[in-house]
């Protein structure tokens, strides 16, 4: 299982941006962090031309396709979504992995045990403005 941002667990950080300038806000080679949205797709597809590593935070099943489509590392979402989403990873072979946002502990083993890629604390995510 992989983590970020857990309180005594080295990790890399996401930047989370709202549009394309604000990615000139963000350090080389780190990975972005958007919402999922018809609106964001043009953010989406600079970093995906750009190579910019592209974590792409989504709330429903049709949006976890998506996002695995367009190429992200990383697709982020709830507990809620997480162990259908870890059953459509595995069915689809995505290059993308699964991570899901929690706010404490107590939940890893839980995660863990139904196979999750990876869980994602909320001081691993920036907010970049532009």
């Amino acid at each position: 299982m992989i983590i970020f941002g857990h309180r005594f667990l080295k990790s890399e950080n996401f930047y989370h941006i709202n549009n394309i300038e604000a990615i000139q806000n963000t350090p080389p080679s780190s990975t972005i962090l958007i919402n999922f949205s018809e609106k964001n797709l043009d953010v989406i597809n600079h970093a995906v031309v750009n190579f910019i590593p592209l974590a792409i935070q989504v709330k429903d099943i049709t949006q976890i396709i998506y996002a695995s489509t367009l190429c992200a590392k990383y697709i982020i979402l709830s507990k809620e979504l997480a162990k259908t989403a870890q059953n459509l990873a595995d069915n689809y072979l995505f290059d993308a992995k699964i991570l899901v946002t929690l706010e404490s502990e107590d939940e890893i083993e839980e995660l863990a045990l139904l196979g999750i890629d990876g869980i994602i604390f909320s001081n691993a995510i920036i907010k970049v403005n532009s």
